[in-house]
Formats: C-alpha cells, structure tokens, sequence
C-alpha cells in the first residue's frame, strides 16, 4: 500500500504545471484573438497560438514573478511568435472571412452588421501596425494597461497615452468610412 502511495505522489503534477494549466484555460481565447488580429489570419492564428503555448510551456519554470504577471508573460510570448510569423511571410496575412451569423438576425440587421463589419475592417487598415496591435491587446485580448504595458516594456502611462491615441484614430476612420 505504502508503494502505491508513493507512486501516486510522485506522479502528481508540479505546482509549475498546474500554475501552468490555469494560465492556460484563463488565457487561452484571449490570446488566440490577440493573435488572430495581428495576423488577421485564422488557421495561421492557431498554429501561432499553439507554438506560443508550447514556447511557455518549455519556459514555464523560468518565469519570474517579480518582473510581472503571468499573464503578461505569457502575452509577450505570444506577441514575439506572431511578429516571427510576420516577418517569416514577409507580408501583411489578408482578412480572414468573418464567421457565419447562427444567432438568426433580420436580412436588414445582418446587412446593417455587415457594412458596419465592413467599415471597422477599413478603419484597422487605416491604423499603423502598432496601433492595430494596441487595439489587438486592448479588445481582442481583453488586457489591462498595465498588461500592454508589460508586454510592450514601455510604461503604463505611456500605454494609456497610446491607446487612447489609437483609439480616436480609430473612431475617426471608422466615422469617416460610414
């Protein structure tokens, strides 16, 4: 019996791999959309999140709690794969098909959604690349300033000043494009 006991403990999964395995279900959705809106590419955006998953994963005890959250971590883990993608095509990925609409809207609402889908696309096109990328971590990812702000290793003032620059270039483009 005392084997069995043993075997057991030592079969249990380190307290890095479970911290690892809640960081992963919590973070899963949000860095796929982060990804997915830099590279605005759905099938590469998975494969981009899986190799990031996988990166921290390998480098999981390594993190350092005191230079930041793991989600941040984890997020500039993600950022670094989907730059490497970038620069591996060379090029800017093309829009990725909007998902069907299931939820069974009016033809005029499903219309009226999709010029304003339309629009939005248009006005991230009109944004430079570090903008599209703070609007990703703001809204795709759900992330808080202090978390651009460590992923992008400048200060969380500096985000905030970035973003809400970002943002109004966006409003105005996407005003302008209705």
């Amino acid at each position: 019996m005392s084997q069995t006991a043993v075997a057991e403990a030592r079969e249990a999964p380190a307290e890095a791999d479970l911290a690892f395995d809640r960081l992963y279900r919590s973070s899963r959705d949000d860095v796929y959309a982060y990804v997915a809106g830099l590279l605005r590419d759905g099938p590469a955006a998975e494969e981009v999140t899986a190799a990031a998953f996988e990166r921290a994963f390998r480098r999981r005890n390594k993190f350092d709690p005191t230079r930041g959250e793991p989600r941040a971590w984890l997020f500039g883990i993600a950022r670094n794969a989907a730059l490497d993608e970038l620069r591996r095509r060379g090029r800017q990925a093309a829009l990725a098909a909007e998902p069907a609409d299931l939820d069974g809207a009016s033809v005029e609402a499903g219309a009226e959604q999709s010029e304003q889908r339309l629009a939005l696309r248009a006005a991230l096109a009109k944004l430079e690349p570090r903008e599209r990328e703070l609007i990703a971590l703001k809204f795709f990812a759900g992330l808080g300033n202090a978390e651009i702000a460590a992923v992008l290793a400048i200060s969380e003032s500096n985000a905030g000043t970035r973003i809400h620059r970002a943002v109004t270039k966006l409003r105005e483009a996407f005003d302008g494009s209705i």
